[in-house]
């Protein structure tokens, strides 16, 4: 299923060149980036200061209509508004919602910002804001609604080059990092394992072949990278499960092979 909407008046874009890295062809030969730090122990924090920069928070404000709100369609309810002798809102109003979420800029020279689809829907204003602080306002090339996938545009930005690992190759144990927004936070980095691959039945089954992780995914995480040990993107975060909304410990990430194929799709208009 698949769903574009390039904007008006927004200038072509070139082909996204493919970002596997050259090892990656030839099989799973990039070593780690964590480094010893003082006292001989392991730190991921000397690869975290080499990706984080590329991670964003996508600030979305939309426009949502009221018609549909349960208390419009409660009898009791507007009796109640009747007896007191106020009117019920007019069920066409519309009201601006505020929402965050998470992205990842993969082309700093284009101002390219990957993000999930649903971040962004019906949003009338999108701001994205650097780790450093530094806010840019963003408009919508696409999205593809069969991955949850969609691309933004702002002005150009020096980020440091984030590359896709094959999601194919990922396996059960595999160390991943997942990097976000949770709950409109600021930007925050949690870890864990590839806790199952191809997981489907997620998101009244639109979506499938999900990588699942016990990496903490919260609201707000949503559009982030999920990245392996050598700062590789291995999928985009883009659902938990969680019975109080929360994480539980079963977070779903889209494969990054298949965020390359439908983000080239969105860049190429199709």
């Amino acid at each position: 299923m698949l769903a574009t909407a390039v904007l008006a008046g927004c200038a072509p874009l070139p082909p996204v060149s493919p970002s596997v890295p050259a090892a990656d062809a030839a099989g799973r030969g990039s070593t780690p980036l964590y480094v010893k730090a003082k006292g001989g122990y392991p730190s991921l924090a000397p690869l975290l200061k080499r990706v984080t920069p590329a991670v964003v928070n996508v600030a979305v404000i939309s426009e949502v209509s009221l018609e549909d709100h349960p208390y419009l369609t409660d009898p009791v309810f507007r009796r109640f508004l009747e007896q007191l002798d106020i009117e019920p809102p007019d069920p066409a109003e519309l009201r601006r919602r505020q929402s965050v979420g998470s992205g990842v800029i993969v082309d700093g020279r284009r101002g390219l910002v990957l993000t999930n689809a649903h971040v962004i829907e019906d949003a009338r204003d999108i701001t994205v804001t650097l780790k450093d602080r530094r806010s840019f306002k963003a408009r919508l090339i696409g999205r593809d609604l069969g991955t949850d996938i969609a691309v933004l545009q702002m002005m150009p930005v020096d980020s440091p080059r984030v590359s896709f690992a094959n999601s194919n190759e990922l396996e059960v144990g595999d160390f991943v990092l997942a990097i976000g927004n949770p709950f409109g936070l600021g930007q925050t980095v949690t870890s864990g394992i590839v806790s199952a691959v191809g997981r489907t039945g997620i998101a009244d089954d639109i979506l499938g072949d999900l990588i699942q992780t016990d990496a903490s995914i919260n609201p707000g995480n949503s559009g982030g990278p999920l990245i392996d040990l050598a700062g590789r993107i291995v999928g985009i975060n883009t659902a938990l499960i969680g019975p109080s909304g929360g994480n539980v410990g079963i977070g779903f990430s889209v494969p990054g092979n298949r965020v390359q194929r439908a983000m080239q799709r969105i860049v190429d208009g199709n």
